[in-house]
C-alpha cells in the first residue's frame, strides 16, 4: 500500500495537524504489519516545495494537454498522487479554508482534468470535468486542526470545495478543534489520549472503515469551551484590559487555573497560593462553585500553599518530572490543606476526573473498576469468625465465601493479595476439615496474614499500596517517596499487629478466655483502622510541608 501524505501547513514539520496525520498513518502501519503487508509512505511537504499559483492560461488543456507550463514541483506531486492508493490531506484551518500553499496545489490539479464538460454534471450536479486519468481506486482522508473550541460549523467551505473535486462522501475526515493545544507540553496527557484515538481510527480505516464509536469519540472536545477559551486568551501574553505584556509566570498560573474542573466543587471554596520561590512572586487561585479566579494582590486567605521554583513546577506540568516524586525529594513543599494535592487530577482535570467507576472504553466494553481491599479481607474475616464459632462447619462456609468473593468482585481488578487470601483461607479451612484444631489454625491464619503484610515490604511493594495507588496516579505513585514511605510504615504496623494477634490468640485460647479474645480481636483492628485513616493523611502532609525532609 502506498500513501501520499500532503502536508499543507506553512509550519512544515511543526504542524499540529501533522501530529494527527502521523498518528493516523501509524495506526494503518500497525494493521498492515500484522497482516504482513508492506506500507510505503511518501510526504509532500508543501512548505519546502515550489508550487506557484495557477495562471489560469489553460495551456494544460489547449497547448500541452495534461502538462502545466509552469516549471516547478507540481508535476512531481501529481505523479505521486496518481501512483498512490491513499492520499492523506493534512492541513490547519486558515480563515475557514485551507492555507494558501495548499490552495495553490488544489488549483494546479487542472491538468489532471479534461477540458470538456462532464455529462453527468460533476460530483455535485452543478457542472464539472471528468478526470484525465483513472483515479477511481485512490482513497482520500482529510485531517485538520483549527483554533476554535470545536470543529463544528467551521469547515463548511472546506467540505464544499473537496466535494467538488473528490466527490461528496468520497473521503473521510478528522477535523479537530483546539488544535493549538497539541503543541503545549503541559497538556500532553490529554492531547496524547486524542492522538492515540486518531491512531486507533487509522487502524480501523486500514481494516475497512472507522467505527461509529471512534468517530463519535474523535468529535468530543479536548476541553470544555470555557476552559479552552480561557487558556487560548491567556496564551497571547497580553492583558485584555490594558494591552500590556503579562509576565510568563502569571500567564502560566492563569492557564493552570483555567484547567480547574468546577464539577469537582464540594461546597467548600479553596484558595491555592502558588509561591514561585526563585522569582519571588505569589498568586492566589480561588477555586469555587462557578470556576476559578486568579488574584494577584494576596488579599485572600490561603487554604493550600505551594512553595516551588517556577521551572520545577513548569517541568512537572509538562510531564518532564513526576510531581509526586519531586514532592518526595523536597523539590517543592506544600502547607495547609493537603487534600487538594491528593486529588489534584480531580480539581485540575479540565473536564473532570474519574471516580473509579466502571466506564466504557473506546471499544464499547466496560473497564474494570480499581481493586478493593475488601476482596482480600472478606475471606479472612469470614474464616476467623466462622471457624472460631462453628469449627468444621465454619471451615466449609469459609471455603464457600472465599470462592464466592472473586465472583462478587467480578467487576473489579484483582491483585496478587486477593488471590493469596483466597488460596490461604481455603488451605487453612481444609486443614480444619481434616481434623486440625480450629483455634490453632486460626492463630496460624493470623501469622499467614501477618506474613502477607510484612512480606510485601520485602517485595518492595507494600500490600496496601496496591489498593490505594489509584488515588495518587496509579503506578506512578510507586516513584513517590512520600507515598511509599507512608505505606511501608502502615504495612509494617499491620504485620506486627497480626503477629501479636497470633500470640495473644494462642495464649487466651488455651486459657479458655474466648470471650475476651473475641472482644480484643474486634476492637484492636478497629482502632488500627482509625489510626491508619489518620496517619495516611497526616504523615504525607507532614513530610510535604518540609518538616520531615531530612528523614526521607
Amino acid at each position: 500500500m502506498k500513501i501520499l501524505l500532503i502536508n499543507g501547513s506553512p509550519k512544515g514539520k511543526n504542524s499540529n495537524s501533522l501530529k494527527l496525520a502521523n498518528s493516523f498513518i501509524e495506526g494503518i502501519r500497525q494493521t498492515k504489519a500484522s497482516a504482513g503487508e508492506e506500507l510505503i509512505v511518501d510526504e509532500a511537504e508543501l512548505a519546502s516545495l515550489k508550487i506557484a499559483s495557477c495562471k489560469g492560461c489553460f495551456s494544460c488543456w489547449k497547448n500541452t494537454p495534461g502538462k502545466c507550463c509552469i516549471p516547478d514541483d507540481m508535476p512531481m506531486v501529481m505523479q505521486k498522487m496518481l501512483s498512490s492508493d491513499l492520499i492523506v490531506w493534512s492541513f490547519p484551518l486558515y480563515y475557514f479554508n485551507v492555507p494558501g500553499i495548499l490552495k495553490n496545489l488544489i488549483d494546479r490539479q487542472l491538468p489532471m482534468s479534461l477540458p470538456f464538460m462532464s455529462k453527468d454534471g460533476g460530483s455535485t450536479g452543478s457542472g464539472g470535468h471528468d478526470a484525465r486519468f483513472d483515479m477511481s481506486g485512490i482513497r482520500h482522508v482529510l485531517i485538520s486542526t483549527c483554533g476554535f473550541y470545536s470543529a463544528e460549523g467551521n469547515y463548511d467551505s472546506v467540505r464544499a470545495m473537496f466535494d467538488h473535486f473528490l466527490g461528496k462522501d468520497n473521503y473521510t475526515t478528522i477535523f479537530c478543534g483546539q488544535g493549538e493545544l497539541f503543541r503545549v507540553k503541559e497538556l500532553s496527557e490529554r492531547t496524547g489520549e486524542y492522538l492515540n484515538l486518531v491512531k486507533k481510527a487509522g487502524a480501523e480505516y486500514a481494516a475497512g472503515r472507522v467505527s461509529e464509536a471512534t468517530e463519535g469519540a474523535l468529535k468530543e472536545l479536548l476541553y470544555p469551551r470555557d476552559v479552552f477559551e480561557k487558556m487560548a486568551d491567556e496564551s497571547w501574553g497580553v492583558s485584555q484590559e490594558s494591552g500590556e505584556k503579562v509576565s510568563e509566570d502569571l500567564i502560566f498560573t492563569r492557564q493552570m487555573a483555567a484547567l480547574y474542573n468546577k464539577a469537582s466543587y464540594d461546597g467548600k471554596d479553596r484558595v491555592l497560593e502558588m509561591h514561585y520561590t526563585d522569582l519571588g512572586t505569589s498568586y492566589q487561585i480561588l477555586l469555587g462553585k462557578d470556576g476559578s479566579t486568579v488574584v494577584t494582590d494576596g488579599s485572600l486567605t490561603t487554604t493550600t500553599r505551594i512553595d516551588t521554583p517556577f521551572d520545577v513546577w513548569v517541568a512537572i506540568s509538562r510531564g518532564e518530572m513526576s510531581g509526586q516524586e519531586a514532592l518526595g525529594k523536597g523539590l517543592y513543599s506544600v502547607t495547609g490543606d493537603f487534600s487538594l494535592m491528593m486529588y489534584w487530577g480531580r480539581y485540575f482535570g479540565g473536564s473532570g476526573a474519574s471516580t473509579g467507576g466502571s466506564a466504557p472504553s473506546a471499544s464499547g466494553k466496560k473497564e474494570l473498576k480499581n481493586p478493593s481491599m475488601a476482596s482480600m479481607l472478606i475471606p479472612w474475616i469470614a474464616f476467623w469468625i466462622a471457624t472460631s464459632m462453628f469449627g468444621i462447619t465454619g471451615a466449609a462456609v469459609s471455603i464457600l465465601i472465599a470462592a464466592a468473593t472473586p465472583v462478587i468482585m467480578l467487576r473489579r481488578k484483582q491483585v496478587i493479595w486477593d488471590r493469596l487470601a483466597t488460596a490461604s483461607v481455603c488451605l487453612l479451612s481444609v486443614l480444619i476439615i481434616l481434623g486440625a484444631d480450629p483455634h490453632m489454625i486460626g492463630s496460624l491464619g493470623y501469622l499467614v496474614f501477618a506474613a502477607m503484610w510484612l512480606g510485601s515490604c520485602v517485595a518492595k511493594r507494600p500490600l496496601c499500596s496496591a489498593y490505594v495507588k489509584y488515588q495518587f496516579g496509579g503506578d506512578i505513585a510507586y516513584k513517590n517517596p512520600l507515598f511509599m514511605k507512608t505505606n511501608y510504615i502502615l504495612a509494617t504496623m499491620w504485620g506486627i499487629l497480626y503477629v501479636l494477634t497470633a500470640i495473644w490468640s494462642t495464649i487466651l485460647g488455651r486459657a479458655g478466655l474466648g470471650w475476651l479474645l473475641m472482644i480484643i480481636n474486634n476492637l484492636v483492628p478497629m482502632g488500627m483502622g482509625i489510626f491508619t485513616a489518620f496517619f495516611s493523611k497526616w504523615y504525607p502532609a507532614y513530610l510535604a510541608s518540609g518538616k520531615g525532609k531530612s528523614k526521607l
